[in-house]
């Protein structure tokens, strides 16, 4: 049987064009995934502990509008400064956009995700050259980390969105849409980030529509294990051992 699996140096970086496609993509996917919900799924617990659905929708709303207007980005960066206190800037920020839009109906927030969601992946396709290149420092588990506002934009902020529809989907049962073409991209991503981070040799199987087997090096640790599942362990939101330990941004 031939070996379909993927040598991490032959997985090309994400480009920007196709960062834009994938953020369009997973934006209008969340839509289409928060439009679906009935009146009892907005209270659901989700797997971020702060947060139910109708919460965990009101930051993402909240991080499009940031992404998407350029006077929110100034409000939510000068309020989130003042609410974090001692946190991290992004632990105040995501405080007040939730905050800032607890007064809203279910069906507003639907509105204003719906409205917002595709001029927010226009605005970071058409983020400026020298804007992109600006660095910025992120705290990540403790660690201040050197990154750019590309990288953010481009990657940080579709994962996130991303690893957030894998969240309502799990709080409300509804069916997680999967491809190759779209997550899988997202998941080699995450995978690629993972193998630099922690720099050893392994055999990764992913199972699932979003899955693909990865390999670096010879003799390293196996693992095979859900795509999904795979990004909640590395996100924080599952426990994992060994290189499973690593974790990635998201």
């Amino acid at each position: 049987m031939p070996d379909t699996s993927t040598a991490m140096e032959s997985l090309p970086t994400l480009d920007r064009r196709e960062a834009a496609v994938l953020a369009a993509a997973e934006n209008a996917r969340f839509v289409d995934l928060v439009r679906s919900f009935d009146a009892e799924d907005w209270t659901r617990q989700t797997d971020c502990p702060a947060w139910d659905v109708r919460a965990l929708v009101a930051h993402v709303v909240g991080m499009m509008e940031f992404t998407a207007s350029p006077r929110q980005l100034v409000h939510q960066l000068r309020a989130g400064s003042k609410a974090a206190g001692d946190r991290p800037l992004v632990d105040g920020m995501t405080q007040v956009q939730v905050a800032e839009r607890a007064h809203l109906s279910t069906s507003q927030l639907v509105e204003r995700l719906t409205a917002v969601a595709p001029r927010a992946a226009r605005a970071r396709r058409r983020m400026p050259a020298p804007l992109r290149r600006m660095p910025i420092k992120t705290d990540v588990g403790g660690v201040m980390e050197p990154w750019t506002i590309g990288y953010l934009y481009d990657v940080i902020y579709t994962r996130d969105t991303w690893m957030h529809r894998v969240d309502l989907s799990r709080a409300t049962g509804r069916p997680l849409r999967l491809t190759a073409g779209h997550d899988g991209r997202i998941v080699a991503d995450v995978v690629a980030e993972w193998a630099r981070r922690h720099g050893r040799p392994f055999r990764l199987h992913l199972e699932g529509p979003a899955g693909g087997t990865f390999v670096v090096g010879d003799d390293g640790e196996e693992i095979t294990l859900d795509a999904v599942e795979f990004c909640r362990i590395l996100s924080g939101r599952d426990g994992g051992t060994g290189l499973l330990a690593q974790p990635v941004p998201f």
